[in-house]
């Protein structure tokens, strides 16, 4: 059968566009919307500084390393507010920048913290109905639901949190739960949440108390879905729908900071613990029960990471430490390919087109091609210091400093 011009052009038209709609993704939460911090975006931009390819750049107030969220033209992240001792919810226009609204979710007095945290470090998460926080209040866990308007849906206190070092949760959402890990010393803890009203589904509580700082990942493996979480001194994959544990790997050290990754290729799951002992583990996910001296595939404290997670591409796995050394590793082997200093860092890399977004304490994003050789394309400085990590949505990049919110676009010649 022939196609006549007119309509070939129209199926020409419709397929280009709904290529573009493929490449534009939101970014829902905490390492965007595979939970890993990779991407399928193309032809973002891969140089600018504080002005040059800037599409805009506006103040925002108070202090919070919490990461920005995308979800169409909504922004939202979390900051405190020393002078009124608030923690406030914001929503930007992310076309223009504009701050939208602002919503208090807490206030009183400001909990002890780690001189390198912030007291609004949780990145929120949002599923393009509701926008979903967890926070602090004393030493009470405040887990809330908002609507896009600003307006309160509802606000749940699924249980107690203590640690010297403050509180860094950010929700994962799976299917109707939003899930919180709320590791420490105190009432260890971690939680599914009904996501229309908040009322707990279920509740695992954690019998060697630890601090974790950790976010889930979900992933289909071994023939069924796994949530992967480091806490309660040990690596577990947990059945998301009730809460039951499939298996878990001991240690390797009592407090884990950084959230794990998936590499699909090898099949392994890739764990780094943080204190006292940093120690990268990688776990084939088809254990059950203890798989401590089973399925651990291979483990090195060179290139395990402390905060900053991690992120994979098909081959190789690309890490830091907090004190700026990057390294490139073959994740089928544990082989390290290259190492490179690149500043003191707690914000964590993103993965896009094949290149690695890599951000330091300082402001600037590394550019490096991901592969076996260390390949920079640009350093790229925003003029601030950064805390928060990248987050990329409709051909963009936002960045958030210290001071400022930024949107980065490609020019033509990109």
């Amino acid at each position: 059968m022939q196609i006549h011009r007119p309509l070939r052009l129209g199926l020409l038209f419709l397929l280009l566009n709904f290529t573009n709609v493929i490449q534009a993704q939101n970014w829902p939460c905490w390492r965007g919307p595979n939970g890993d911090g990779t991407s399928m975006e193309t032809k973002l931009p891969t140089q600018w500084d504080a002005t040059t390819n800037i599409l805009w750049k506006t103040a925002i107030p108070g202090i919070g390393y919490s990461s920005p969220i995308i979800w169409a033209d909504k922004l939202f992240t979390l900051t405190a507010i020393p002078e009124t001792q608030e923690k406030v919810l914001l929503c930007y226009n992310s076309q223009n920048g504009q701050l939208l609204w602002q919503q208090t979710v807490v206030k009183g007095p400001f909990e002890a913290k780690h001189n390198d945290n912030s007291h609004a470090s949780g990145t929120p998460a949002t599923d393009g109905n509701l926008i979903y926080v967890a926070l602090l209040d004393g030493e009470e866990v405040v887990v809330a639901a908002y609507d896009y308007s600003g307006k309160q849906v509802w606000v749940q206190h699924p249980g107690t949190f203590y640690s010297p070092h403050g509180f860094s949760c950010s929700p994962a959402l799976y299917k109707d739960k939003v899930i919180v890990n709320c590791a420490s010393k105190g009432d260890s803890f971690v939680a599914a949440l009904n996501r229309t009203d908040g009322q707990t589904v279920w509740k695992i509580k954690q019998d060697k108390p630890a601090h974790s700082f950790s976010t889930p990942i979900f992933r289909e493996m071994a023939g069924k879905m796994q949530m992967i979480l480091g806490g309660n001194k040990e690596i577990s994959s947990f059945n998301p729908e009730d809460g039951s544990r499939y298996w878990f790997v001991n240690g390797p050290s009592e407090d884990f900071c950084s959230s794990p990754v998936y590499n699909e290729k090898s099949g392994l799951v890739l764990v780094s613990s943080a204190w006292p002992v940093r120690n990268l583990l990688a776990i084939k996910p088809d254990g059950q029960g203890d798989a401590s001296t089973t399925h651990v595939v291979w483990q090195s404290t060179k290139g395990a990471f402390y905060v900053p997670s991690p992120v994979c591409s098909e081959e190789f796995l690309f890490s830091t430490m907090t004190n700026g050394q990057v390294h490139c590793i073959e994740v089928a082997t544990g082989t390290i390919k290259w190492v490179e200093p690149m500043g003191k860092q707690y914000a964590s890399p993103v993965l896009a087109s094949g290149l690695v977004y890599m951000p330091n304490d300082e402001g600037v994003v590394t550019v490096i091609q991901a592969g076996p050789e260390f390949k920079p394309l640009s350093k790229n400085a925003i003029g601030e210091k950064m805390f928060a990590s990248p987050a990329i949505s409709n051909g963009k990049i936002f960045l958030r400093g210290v001071k400022n919110l930024y949107c980065i676009g490609a020019t033509k010649s990109e």
